[in-house]
């Protein structure tokens, strides 16, 4: 079965044709609900199957499998499930399905899997806050042909055990990205443009870019940029802290940069290392170039 998902999978992606490509997702999906009905597939992880990712929190609560297609060359459109761990070793699955092109608020609403923002998962993070737990997951949507889109949602379960998507997790103040009344966050910049958003495991912190617009247009977010400074986010308080500057400092390895920390003991942002490298970063500014090159990124895996 991994062997067959692994073949469609790679035709729902690859097809030159776009009804072909649907019709590999409708088979795509016939084929994983027939193989996770295999009585304790729970800990099977489907490790052919690279074009929908499987990700398990640090309790093994649930798995959750995500994927998209593209029906047009120009959009694309997210589907996944949630498979629950279950004692006995039978399907308890929750279909989610993609409303985000129906929705004109995206980030400011708690979702079911029927109207789901829909996002191909790489990362989950697992926290509790007033005594429930709450799963943190980033992911992206290669949207449409002007711009790529990066989430970071909430995933959690309500008294009867039913999914739920967004929460009111994330520190609003002035200096914030985040609109008032954020369940999620969202990150959208130029099409193919390679912005992080990633989780550190190490230091426990969510690290993105900081965009910008090269032309001055910051609203049109086809315009956004990776800027060369970098934001978090530091869970504290039972809540995401939002970070407005990283300073980071290469491990020397060849890997990323990594981030000082610019918080005081009480895990707060720190005033004084703020400032202190917003003048670094404006100094930088200054004697950086002024035009920008954008170099065609690699083809995601």
């Amino acid at each position: 079965m991994d062997d067959s998902l692994k073949a469609t999978g790679d035709r729902m992606l690859d097809d030159t044709l776009g009804f072909e490509r649907l019709r590999a997702d409708s088979l795509f999906t016939r084929q994983l609900v027939r193989a996770l009905r295999v009585p304790y597939s729970f800990y099977f992880r489907f490790d052919s199957m690279q074009m929908a990712p499987v990700l398990y929190p640090p309790d093994s609560a649930f798995r959750i499998i995500t994927w998209h297609y593209t029906p047009d060359d120009i959009n694309y459109r997210q589907k996944g499930a949630i498979q629950m761990n279950t004692p006995d070793g039978n399907l308890k699955l929750f279909p989610l399905f993609d409303a985000s092109e129906y929705s004109e608020n995206l980030q400011d609403s708690i979702r079911t899997p029927q109207n789901w923002i829909g996002a191909v998962y790489y990362a989950v993070v697992q926290k509790e806050a007033f005594g429930k737990k709450y799963y943190t997951l980033i992911g992206y949507d290669e949207n449409n042909d002007r711009t790529t889109r990066k989430w970071i949602d909430v995933l959690w379960f309500d008294d009867n055990g039913e999914p739920r998507f967004g929460a009111n997790l994330f520190a609003i103040n002035n200096d914030s990205i985040f609109p008032p009344g954020s369940k999620r966050y969202l990150m959208e910049y130029r099409h193919m443009g390679r912005a992080k958003l990633n989780y550190d495991a190490e230091e426990d912190m969510v690290i993105m870019d900081h965009l910008m617009s090269p032309s001055g247009e910051p609203e049109k977010k086809y315009t956004l940029v990776p800027g060369g400074d970098y934001e978090g986010m530091k869970w504290g308080n039972n809540r995401w802290q939002y970070i407005p500057m990283l300073a980071m400092e290469s491990r020397g390895d060849g890997n990323e940069p990594r981030p000082e920390l610019l918080l005081d003991d009480t895990g707060l942002p720190d005033e004084t290392k703020l400032q202190q490298q917003s003048e670094k970063n404006m100094k930088d500014k200054k004697l950086a170039p002024k035009s920008i090159t954008t170099v065609p990124p690699k083809k995601k895996n």
